[in-house]
């Protein structure tokens, strides 16, 4: 909860820092562990061992397709230091070498500077596309190499 309990990470992620939501977010990963052998992984510091957010895989709809998403989140102190990027980098490597994933993408909202930061360095293509929701996100993939 402490990844989604500031006023940045609730502007994207509105009801996360509620206990409900976010047992039935906990709950979506742990099940794509189950269904797919992977998710989201804690990401921590080297040093430390402290948790600083969480970077990994999750299926996504995109215009009807189920697309592999690369996505992260990260502690509001921890934002700015290339965590997201360093990780969101390793994740993607094990998409293609593990997982033998065709494409990777990262959706993103486009008012979302920081993330937006980070799928634009790791991927390869951008475009936008409406949500079944109505909503406008940026659409960021890379295929196979």
């Amino acid at each position: 909860m402490a990844m989604f309990d500031d006023p940045e990470a609730r502007q994207w992620y509105p009801t996360h820092s509620e206990p409900a939501p976010a047992k039935r977010w906990i709950e979506w990963n742990i099940e794509n562990y189950s269904t797919h052998g992977f998710g989201l992984w804690a990401i921590e510091e080297r040093d430390s061992g402290s948790f600083l957010g969480d970077c990994g895989l999750t299926y996504q709809t995109v215009e009807g397709a189920q697309l592999l998403e690369l996505g992260y989140h990260l502690q509001e102190l921890r934002r700015g230091f290339g965590y997201a990027t360093e990780a969101a980098r390793a994740c993607l490597a094990y998409a293609f070498d593990d997982v033998r994933a065709d494409l990777v993408c990262s959706i993103v909202d486009p008012e979302n500077v920081a993330s937006i930061a980070v799928a634009g360095s790791l991927h390869e293509q951008q475009r936008q596309f409406v949500t079944d929701t109505g909503r406008t996100m940026n659409l960021y993939w890379t295929d196979r190499p």
